[in-house]
């Protein structure tokens, strides 16, 4: 038998080690590198955050507190976005700065997917807090410290990601996603629809540019049914639940009823989503608790609690809707950015109110007595307010963008002052940044609210 130089089996022996070694110490449940859907999907994870929050629906006064009134009083203090930032958007980053592979669909089409999301949530981010980092922020260990964008310059780059993002679309769904089920066609159109949004906030600031960037949306194409909304589906299972019912149903905690503000307005006039939207009290009326009150409660009887299908297990989160962008379009009308004035608004607006009753009730009944009652045929005089309530109403659960909204264009014109404490302009930054990244905190502070870090400076497109 010839004889294997020692030298030679050792090589051997190493290989096998090193093989073994490997395979022992790999997960293969747990892989090294993840594919550019597996990123995006996680990201998509964190979408119901951005409106699943008491914050927000204190902030549009959807919502008041039936037994321990204090987070609608508007305390003082800062609001992380860190989350933000380490979650999702460090996600879609690596999709877009790293090697992708046609496995799971076209790669252009997982990076416009990619370039839409991180344009939404930064959208979601710079309206909330202001000036916020971006050209430097998720390098990672390559920069600690980013600098902040001025909002201003934050919205064009949005613009620009999503401009990008409807021009690289090519045919070919993608797969293992889960807010459209990879329709790419659908992704085009919500990308757009975001976009025609997002023009939509300038219109105080910068109407010349609004009208440039909204007609470029339309033209790239928009939502045309309520079957293109954006929407968060939960589950009917733990792993993937409704916030407000783990707080309602898994914590009994019956904390929340809806707001007089929002129940006077709605119940009069026989709004066919109040039954969604919440229930009747104990006397069998629909009755809301005035926001920020503290007196006479607890009172989880004598008011109208959420619905059951608004904390349901599997209740929805209606996003970025169709019915959100008829009523833009309405308002464009109105403002004479599109042609059609008064006549092309009034068909947006009605054909909004029966989208918006569809995706709540499942079904137009109710809409044509409700399109009777007084102040809701559209009116060339009212109109702006009209589409301004029409719009908070359709928001409903979804009190970040209707912050902003009513922050843009000031309705509803009735919102409460809790104890005088008026409703903030914009989340202070985390109190962490002072110590995190204080030099460009500063700077950021300095240049938008002289120098205070407060809930009550106005960021960029908020003008009166």
């Amino acid at each position: 038998m010839k004889k294997i130089p020692i030298i030679i089996l050792a090589g051997f022996i190493a290989a096998g080690c090193n093989k073994f070694k490997s395979d022992i110490n790999t997960d293969p449940n747990r892989p090294s590198k993840a594919s550019g859907i597996q990123l995006i999907a996680n990201s998509e994870l964190s979408l119901p955050g951005l409106s699943s929050s008491p914050q927000g629906e204190y902030h549009a006064q959807y919502l008041a507190e039936t037994q321990y009134p204090g987070a609608s009083l508007y305390p003082d203090g800062g609001t992380s976005f860190y989350g933000i930032y380490q979650g999702p958007l460090i996600n879609l980053e690596k999709v877009l700065t790293t090697e992708l592979t046609p496995v799971e669909g076209p790669v252009a089409n997982q990076k416009a997917v990619a370039k839409i999301l991180k344009a939404y949530f930064f959208w979601h981010i710079t309206d909330r807090w202001g000036d916020v980092p971006y050209t430097e922020a998720l390098q990672g260990a390559n920069n600690f410290t980013p600098k902040y964008d001025k909002q201003e310059a934050i919205y064009d780059s949005i613009f620009k990601l999503l401009t990008e993002a409807n021009a690289m679309i090519i045919a070919g769904n993608i797969s293992n996603e889960i807010m459209y089920a990879g329709d790419i066609n659908k992704w085009k159109r919500f990308g757009n629809s975001v976009h025609l949004l997002a023009a939509l906030r300038l219109s105080e600031v910068n109407a010349p540019k609004a009208t440039i960037e909204f007609n470029k949306a339309l033209t790239d194409g928009v939502m045309t049914a309520n079957t293109d909304n954006f929407t968060y589906k939960h589950l009917a299972d733990a792993t993937n639940q409704s916030y407000w019912y783990g707080q309602v149903v898994n914590q009994n905690r019956e904390w929340w009823a809806l707001t007089e503000t929002l129940v006077d307005y709605m119940n009069p006039i026989n709004d066919p989503r109040l039954p969604i939207y919440g229930k009747k009290n104990n006397a069998n009326i629909y009755k809301g608790l005035p926001f920020g009150t503290t007196v006479g409660l607890p009172n989880t009887t004598g008011y109208s609690l959420m619905g059951t299908a608004i904390y349901a297990q599997n209740s929805p989160i209606y996003l970025v809707t169709y019915a959100q962008v008829l009523l833009a379009k309405a308002e464009a009308a109105k403002r004479g950015w599109i042609p059609g004035g008064d006549a092309e608004a009034k068909i947006n607006y009605d054909l909004a109110i029966d989208q918006s009753v569809r995706q709540w009730t499942g079904s137009n009944t109710g809409v044509a007595t409700y399109m009777t009652q007084t102040g809701i045929p559209y009116n060339a005089g009212t109109a702006m307010q009209q589409i301004g309530m029409q719009r908070w109403v359709h928001l409903f659960m979804h009190g970040y963008e209707a912050w902003a909204e009513w922050r843009r264009t000031g309705y509803p014109t009735n919102l409460v002052t809790p104890g005088g404490r008026a409703i903030p302009l914009r989340h202070a930054y985390p109190p962490n940044e002072v110590f995190n990244n204080g030099t460009n905190y500063q700077a950021a502070v300095q240049s938008q609210f002289g120098g205070t870090d407060g809930l009550y400076g106005k960021v960029w497109w908020d003008k009166p």
